[in-house]
């Protein structure tokens, strides 16, 4: 059952990960409104393409580690990315977005990283 637990949520990060960095390549300007910090006018294009990329690539690396490496990989990759969401979280701070936000978006997902990886461990 732990095993079951441990690849489930694992996947399903990493496959929130790749969604997330493809709504910020095809839709960026709402994918930044819901990041916490709105884009610009002219949409900031470098910013939102390299969030997307950013996203994307980890969601794939993920899900390529689970599914040829081992479960270990997979809880480093996990416990490595953690603190991304933490810098975002604070991103969001120091640039006018919502405490909801920052806290409810991405704290929230380093946490759950951080469960992630400790049941990846113990599997």
């Amino acid at each position: 059952m732990l095993t079951y637990a441990a690849y489930g949520l694992a996947i399903a990060l990493n496959l929130m990960l790749l969604l997330v960095g493809l709504r910020f390549l095809f839709v960026p300007v709402p994918a930044a409104a819901g990041y916490g910090v709105p884009a610009n006018a002219d949409g900031d294009p470098a910013y939102l393409t390299i969030k997307g990329l950013r996203d994307g690539g980890y969601g794939l690396l993920g899900l390529a580690l689970l599914a040829f490496v081992d479960p270990m990989a997979s809880a480093l990759f996990m416990l490595v990315l953690a603190p991304i969401p933490l810098g975002d979280m604070f991103v969001v701070l120091r640039h006018g977005g919502t405490r909801a936000t920052a806290f409810g978006i991405h704290l929230t997902t380093a946490v759950v990283m951080l469960v992630s990886a400790a049941l990846l461990f113990a599997v």
